[in-house]
C-alpha cells in the first residue's frame, strides 16, 4: 500500500545537497528516556521540536498507540511490526544466537544469509519470544503506602515484595494479561506493565554477515558506519489469534497496529524518536558509585576481555568450524569491550566524576536548609563510607567473574560440583539418570566449544588473575601452579585433563558413576578450581558486596527520593530497567574533536570502497557488489547511491538495539542499533554535544530485502509511504 510524498522532490534534492556540502545544524539533544503513558507532560516540548502528532497516537488507554506495534525481542532487544501479518523487524545482531542455532555446515546462514521465499519456508525459532507492552500504570500508592522512607530496608522490601506478588495475581486475574509490576526511581515509583507474549517466532530474513554485520569489531560503536544490521521474523499465533506453543497450522498474527514505512529520507535537524526497551541506565548515581565504574570496573573488564577475545580470534581465523562456533559468542563480549573503552574515554574527557561532585555540592547545600528531609544531609556521607569500603573485595569479585568465569572449562566445572551433590545424596534413587540429566544440559555447550581455544584463553587469563588479584587467591590454585613450576602452559595441561574438557568422557562418568567415584570428582583438577574459587567468594567476597549493594540500594532510594524533592530546576525521568521508553532527539551530524560536522548519513558507495575480500569483516557479498557497480537500486537510489545508516541525538542505551526509529508523523525511518562511541557514557552522563544514535535507514533495509534478497512478496505486505523521484 501506497502513501502521499512526505518532501517534493526539488525539497529532496536540497536535503541532499546540504549533507554534500557539509550542512550542519545544532544537535538539539534530548536527555530522558520517558515512560510512554507520561509522554502527556512532554507534547509540548516535543512538538516545539517538531513533532506532528498527538502524543496519544504513541500511547493510550484504548490499545490503539504504537506502543502494540513495539515488541520486546527476546529477553533483551527491541522490535518492530511493519504489516499486519506479524512481520517484525529489528537487528541483524539481535537475531544473531537464534540463527547460529538454526545454522549448520550445510546451512551456514552467516555466509549466505536467508531469505524465505514464502510463508511455509519461514523456520521456527525454538525459545525466542516476543513481548507486547498492552498498558502501563502507575500503582506507585499501592506498594509503598504507610511504609516509611528510613524504615529498616530488608523489612520495607518485604513488605513491597509481598504487595507486588498479590497485586501481580490481582492484575493478571482482571484482564487476562501477565502483568509484572517494577520500581522505578530506584524504589520511589512502581509501575505494573500488562504484557501479552508470543512463542511461535520464526525466522523471515537474514542478510549474510558481509551485510548485516559489515565492519564487525572494527566499526562497531564507531562513525561513520555501513552495517546492515537488521533482520525479519514473524509471529505467528494459534486459534482466536491469541499466543501458543509452535504449530505447524498456526496462522501469522493479524494485527490493526504496525508501523507505516516512509522510504523519503529525513534532513538534518528533522525531529526524530526512538521507540523501545533500553536496558539499564545509572544516570543519578553518586561520584563514588561513578567512580568504582571508571576507575575499577571497567578497566578490569577491558583488560580481560582484551586477553580472551586475541584468544578466540586467533583460533577463529584459523579454523571456520571454530568460527562458527564462537561468532555469536565472541560478538557479545566484543560489544561492551569496545562499549567500555568509549565509556571510559567519556567520562574522563567530561570530567564526569568531577561535574558529579560539583552537582553534590549544589545538591548538598539544598539539603542543608530543608527541614523535611533530615535524612538528606547525611545520605552522601554515608554513600562515601559504604562506597570506600568495599572497594578492594568489587575488584577481586570483577577480576573473579571476567577472569576466572572468562574460562569456560571452569564455567562447565559448576556441572561436576553438581553430580558430586548427587553421588553423595542419600535419597536420590536413580542416581545416574539425574547425572545424565545434568550432562545433557551441556550439550548446547559443547556443540559451539572449542578445547583448544578455551586452553589458550586459560593460559592468557590464569596469569593476569594471579597477577592482579595478589589478596583473594584459592588455595587450589596457587597449589596447582607451584606444583607445574609456575609454568601456565604446563597448568594449563593439568586444568584440561578434566572430565569436563571433554563432553564425552562427562557422559561416560555420568552412566557408569557410583558413590564411591565422588573422589574421582573431589581430584578433578577443573573440580578443584571451580570449588576453589566458589568458596573464597563465597566467605570472603560476596558477603561484603552483596552488603553493600543491599546498603546502597537504600541510600540511593533515598538520595534519589531527595533530589526529586529538592532540585525544583530539573526534569527527572527514571532510568532504563528493560522497560518500554521513548526518547526524542534530532537528526545530527558530529565531529567530535571539532566543530566541522561529519556527514550525518552514510551510503553504499563509501561501504564498497571499505570491501576487502582479504578481510572477513569487510567481505562484502559478491551480489551486493554487483548491484553495486550495475547501479541497480531500484526505487532505493537516493544521489548514485542506496543510504545506508543515519545518526541522530536520541538518548538510547543497551536494549535498544532493533529498536524503531520514528520521524515527525510516527513513521518508521530506520532502526536503531548502536551509539558512537564518544558517547557510550551516555549511561552514565548524557552529553548533547558527543551523544549520537546510529541506525539503519529503512530504505537500505528495503533494497536488500528486495534487490539483493529476491524477497519482494515481503514489501507486498508493508504500508509504504509513495517514494519521491
Amino acid at each position: 500500500m501506497l502513501k502521499q510524498c512526505l518532501f517534493s522532490p526539488t525539497s529532496l534534492k536540497t536535503a541532499i545537497l546540504a549533507a554534500l556540502v557539509g550542512y550542519c545544524m545544532p544537535a538539539m539533544g534530548k536527555e530522558g528516556m520517558w515512560l510512554p503513558p507520561t509522554l502527556k507532560n512532554r507534547e509540548n516540548d516535543m512538538k516545539k521540536m517538531g513533532l506532528q502528532i498527538p502524543v496519544s497516537q504513541l500511547y493510550n488507554e484504548d490499545g490503539t498507540g504504537l506502543n502494540n506495534a513495539v515488541v520486546l525481542f527476546g529477553k533483551g532487544c527491541t522490535g518492530e511490526v511493519i504489516s499486519s501479518r506479524g512481520l517484525v523487524l529489528t537487528n541483524h545482531h539481535c537475531g544473531y544466537g537464534t540463527v547460529q542455532g538454526l545454522s549448520s555446515k550445510e546451512n551456514d546462514y552467516f555466509a549466505a544469509g536467508f531469505w524465505a521465499k514464502k510463508d511455509e519456508e519461514e523456520l521456527p525459532c525454538p525459545g525466542l519470544t516476543v513481548t507486547f507492552v498492552r498498558k502501563m500504570e502507575n500503582v506507585t500508592d499501592k506498594i509503598v503506602t504507610g511504609l516509611a522512607d528510613t524504615m529498616n530496608e530488608a523489612t520495607r522490601q518485604q513488605l513491597v515484595e509481598v504487595r507486588i506478588k498479590n497485586l501481580e495475581k490481582g492484575y493478571k486475574t482482571a484482564t487476562g494479561m501477565d502483568a509484572m509490576i517494577k520500581p522505578y526511581f530506584n524504589g520511589n515509583q512502581y509501575w505494573v506493565i500488562l504484557t501479552e507474549t508470543f512463542n511461535d517466532i520464526r525466522l523471515v530474513g537474514f542478510p549474510p554477515n558481509g551485510i548485516g554485520s559489515f565492519g564487525g569489531d572494527t566499526d562497531n560503536w564507531m562513525w561513520p558506519r555501513h552495517t546492515g544490521d537488521f533482520s525479519m521474523f514473524r509471529i505467528y499465533a494459534g486459534k482466536g489469534n491469541k499466543p501458543a506453543a509452535y504449530a505447524k497450522d498456526n496462522k501469522p498474527y493479524q494485527t490493526k497496529q504496525f508501523f507505516t514505512i516512509n522510504p523519503n529520507g529525513y534532513r538534518e535537524g528533522d525531529f526524530t524518536m526512538v521507540y523501545g526497551f533500553p536496558g539499564t541506565t545509572m544516570e543519578y548515581i553518586s561520584s563514588y558509585q561513578l567512580n568504582q565504574v571508571y576507575s575499577i570496573l571497567d578497566p578490569i573488564r577491558i583488560e580481560s576481555r582484551t586477553q580472551r577475545l586475541n584468544a578466540w580470534t586467533k583460533h577463529m581465523q584459523a579454523s571456520r568450524d571454530v568460527f562458527l562456533k564462537y561468532t555469536s559468542k565472541r560478538a557479545g563480549i566484543a560489544n561492551g569491550w569496545k562499549k567500555w573503552q568509549g565509556e571510559v574515554r567519556g567520562l574522563r574527557i567530561n570530567n564526569v566524576v568531577g561535574k558529579k561532585q560539583d552537582y553534590e555540592a549544589y545538591f548538598q547545600g539544598l539539603a542543608s536548609q530543608d527541614q523535611n528531609l533530615p535524612y538528606a544531609d547525611d545520605v552522601l556521607a554515608n554513600m562515601a563510607a559504604k562506597s570506600n569500603a568495599v572497594n578492594d573485595a568489587l575488584k577481586a569479585d570483577e577480576y573473579i567473574k571476567e577472569a576466572v568465569l572468562g574460562i569456560e572449562l571452569i564455567q562447565n566445572a559448576a556441572v561436576l560440583d553438581k553430580m558430586l551433590q548427587v553421588l553423595r545424596a542419600k535419597n536420590i534413587a536413580n542416581k545416574n539418570d539425574s547425572l545424565m540429566k545434568l550432562a545433557k544440559g551441556l550439550e548446547g555447550m559443547y556443540k559451539n566449544y572449542d578445547v583448544a581455544t578455551d586452553k589458550e584463553v586459560f593460559e592468557v587469563l590464569m596469569p593476569l588473575f594471579m597477577q592482579k588479584n595478589t589478596g583473594y587467591i584459592p588455595t587450589a590454585f596457587s597449589n596447582q601452579l607451584r606444583e607445574r613450576g609456575n609454568n601456565y602452559n604446563a597448568w594449563s595441561s593439568y586444568a584440561f585433563s578434566s572430565i569436563a574438557a571433554n563432553q564425552e568422557k562427562l557422559k561416560s562418568f555420568a552412566e557408569t558413576a557410583t558413590a564411591a567415584d565422588s573422589n574421582r570428582l573431589i581430584g578433578d583438577p577443573a573440580w578443584q578450581l571451580y570449588n576453589g574459587i566458589s568458596k573464597m567468594r563465597q566467605e570472603k567476597i560476596t558477603p561484603y558486596v552483596s552488603r553493600y549493594y543491599s546498603d546502597m540500594a537504600y541510600l540511593n532510594r533515598l538520595y534519589m527520593n531527595a533530589q526529586m524533592s529538592l532540585d525544583k530546576q530539573k526534569s527527572f525521568y527514571p532510568d532504563a530497567n528493560l522497560t518500554l521508553r521513548l526518547t526524542y532527539g534530532k537528526v545530527a551530524g558530529i565531529d567530535p574533536d571539532g566543530a566541522a560536522g561529519y556527514s550525518y548519513q552514510t551510503n553504499l558507495n563509501e561501504a564498497v570502497k571499505k570491501h576487502n575480500p582479504e578481510v572477513e569483516e569487510f567481505n562484502m557479498p559478491a551480489k551486493l557488489m554487483a548491484l553495486h557497480n550495475e547501479r541497480d537500486f531500484g526505487k532505493w537510489s537516493v544521489g548514485g547511491s542506496v543510504p545506508i545508516a543515519f545518526i541522530a541525538s536520541n538518548h538510547t542505551s543497551g536494549g535498544n538495539s532493533g529498536s524503531p526509529v520514528l520521524n515527525a508523523k510516527g513513521e518508521l525511518i530506520g532502526t536503531n542499533f548502536d551509539r558512537i562511541w564518544e558517547g557510550t557514557m551516555s549511561d552514565l552522563y548524557f552529553d548533547e554535544k558527543l551523544c549520537r544514535n546510529i541506525s539503519v535507514d529503512i530504505r537500505y533495509t528495503l533494497f536488500i530485502i528486495e534487490k539483493f534478497g529476491g524477497a519482494g512478496r515481503l514489501l507486498k505486505e508493508m504500508d509504504i509511504v509513495k517514494a519521491c523521484d
